[in-house]
């Protein structure tokens, strides 16, 4: 197998794979232990099912899907950006939006008389069908994303884990959501072509939920989910290269769940233990009580 792994790097289709897969697992990660922080993981379920509708609503107007997905994720997080900080209202808008959505997408496949495999490569991803211009696409795209975030790290991480202390002291919470939410839209966009969308939540949620229970401090966790990601993704797309039975999306969600079990089970441990060495002071948790502490988070 090892041989077989090593002589398919050769191939030009397998590097733009691996180039791409890398791009996708670096934004996604870090996008990702934002999207935990804010509580937003639902949105970053809803979102590649809002673009699954753009995409082909943009096949049934002649276009590229990825017009479509763009147009209809880039929206959809603008207007969940301005439901504002209270979750349970805006996790039922969330709700209400993907389901509309899916039946726009439904009716403008109904409509549509042609083939719509590009249609249905949204759904699953074409990770090794992406050409060398596809894969200069993603990496301008993901330079920018990566890019902004880095430019709105301290106020985003600020809001993220003190929205009321942050807005008290004049960040602006509502436009750096709406900011977050366009990037998170421009990260499952990209991220779609490759995993798919009903994948799509497995790259942007997994390595940063383990990293999250790994590491206390932020920028340790973003580290250690893109690591996280970038193996997931190599070790996916080699195994389904050698195997050849199954798709690189399979791998992928199965090593993420069984690197996340392990961890989901055994942090509480050493949550625990390393609590009663630290007194730092907990400024934030994952949906299901992770906690995760900051150290010296300033707006200068």
């Amino acid at each position: 197998m090892l041989n077989s792994i090593l002589d398919s790097l050769q191939y030009e289709f397998v590097r733009n794979a691996l180039l791409a897969g890398s791009c996708i697992a670096i934004v996604a990660a870090i996008v990702g232990y934002f999207l935990i922080a804010r509580g937003l993981t639902f949105a970053g379920h809803a979102l590649p099912n809002i673009g699954f509708a753009g995409a082909a609503g943009a096949v049934l107007i002649g276009v590229s899907p990825v017009y479509g997905l763009f147009a209809f994720t880039i929206g959809a997080g603008v207007i969940i950006g301005l439901l504002g900080k209270e979750v349970r209202e805006r996790d039922i808008a969330i709700g209400i939006i993907m389901t509309s959505a899916l039946g726009l997408g439904l009716m403008f496949l109904s409509l549509y008389s042609g083939y719509a495999e590009r249609v249905y490569s949204v759904l699953f991803g074409t990770i090794l069908g992406i050409s060398s211009t596809d894969v200069q696409t993603m990496m301008i795209t993901c330079l920018l994303t990566i890019g902004s975030i880095v430019l709105l790290y301290r106020p985003l991480l600020f809001s993220s884990f003190d929205p009321m202390v942050a807005q008290a002291r004049g960040v602006p919470i509502r436009g750096l959501a709406i900011i977050f939410l366009i990037l998170v839209a421009m990260a499952v966009s990209i991220s779609i072509q490759i995993v798919g969308a009903l994948l799509v939540f497995t790259m942007l949620v997994g390595p940063a939920a383990t990293a999250i229970r790994i590491a206390q401090r932020p920028l340790w966790a973003i580290l250690i989910a893109i690591g996280l990601g970038l193996s997931y993704m190599w070790i996916g797309i080699l195994l389904s290269i050698a195997n050849g039975l199954w798709p690189a999306s399979f791998y992928i969600a199965t090593i993420s769940f069984v690197v996340y079990l392990p961890v989901r089970i055994l942090s509480p441990y050493w949550i625990r233990n390393r609590g009663r060495h630290e007194s730092q002071p907990v400024v934030g948790q994952e949906s299901d009580s992770v906690q995760t502490t900051v150290e010296h988070v300033h707006i200068h």
